[in-house]
């Protein structure tokens, strides 16, 4: 097999300079969307319809979808819950078909709709979705969802982990300087992730909301399996098949994991 092309684009203000018809897209919104994706697929969720804008999001409510909504972290006042992970227990998602959106993460996993697949990538799904990449003949681009077209720390280093882990497996290669930045960033991040992130701006304004209580969760490899594809325009369940992963305990002081406890996995 011959090598595959690797590319990280930086933020969806650039992504007509990445789209490829022929490859596939990783969506990354580490702070929330893609997290909480992959927790309510995780949770037994049947359908995510991701809509990217407020009226959009408005009118699939009045069709009687579950809506979960929210611009620059509050929940918008028509929709059933926001963006938080921990929105997405089994007891309100499990088979339902939920419409989501979000300020920065939905309206790119449309606007790649035209590649050949776009799958949503997270720390959550770390390791799966690695595996699944590696076995696809195809180049892929990793698209960090950025903050209001804006860079983005936090995605930024989660897509540098991607492509060292890709790049490391032989298979991938790159000419992309956006790839070498990002696991040059993720190479100074990994000792303390958490540490490292404390510097981010959408950290800062988690907090600020009082809305951080997610940020451990959201930096914890392979609580899943489960990668979700967009299908017809909704986010499915691909199951790429058992592995050796362990889900990790989580550090701290407990809440957390809790909160883990109380979403079914």
């Amino acid at each position: 097999m011959t090598e595959r092309s690797l590319e990280i684009c930086f933020t969806p203000a650039i992504f007509d300079a990445h789209a490829d018809s022929d490859a596939v897209v990783v969506v990354v919104d580490v702070l929330r969307a893609t997290s909480s994706i992959c927790t309510a697929f995780a949770n037994g969720v049947s359908e995510i319809i991701p809509v990217a804008t407020v009226e959009e999001a408005r009118e699939m409510k009045a069709k009687g979808y579950l809506l979960a909504a929210e611009r620059d972290g509050f929940v918008l006042d028509f929709a059933d819950f926001g963006n938080s992970p921990f929105n997405f227990s089994a007891e309100k998602v499990s088979g339902r078909t939920v419409a989501y959106s979000t300020t920065n993460g939905t309206g790119i996993m449309k606007r790649a709709s035209e590649c050949h697949d776009v799958v949503i990538g997270s720390y959550l799904n770390f390791t799966s979705l690695c595996m699944w990449l590696d076995k696809q003949d195809r180049k892929v681009v990793i698209v960090c969802a950025g903050w209001k077209t804006r860079f983005s720390l936090e995605d930024t280093v989660c897509a540098g982990a991607m492509a060292e882990r890709l790049l490391t497996g032989g298979r991938f290669a790159t000419v992309c300087d956006s790839v070498h930045a990002a696991t040059d960033l993720w190479r100074v991040a990994k000792a303390d992730l958490l540490g490292y992130i404390e510097k981010a701006a959408q950290r800062s304004r988690l907090r600020d909301k009082g809305l951080d209580d997610c940020l451990e969760y959201c930096h914890t490899f392979d609580v899943t399996d489960v990668i979700p594809v967009l299908r017809n325009g909704r986010l499915v369940a691909m199951h790429p098949g058992p592995h050796s992963v362990e889900r990790p305990s989580l550090r701290g002081d407990g809440n957390d994991v809790n909160k883990l406890n109380k979403i079914n996995f």
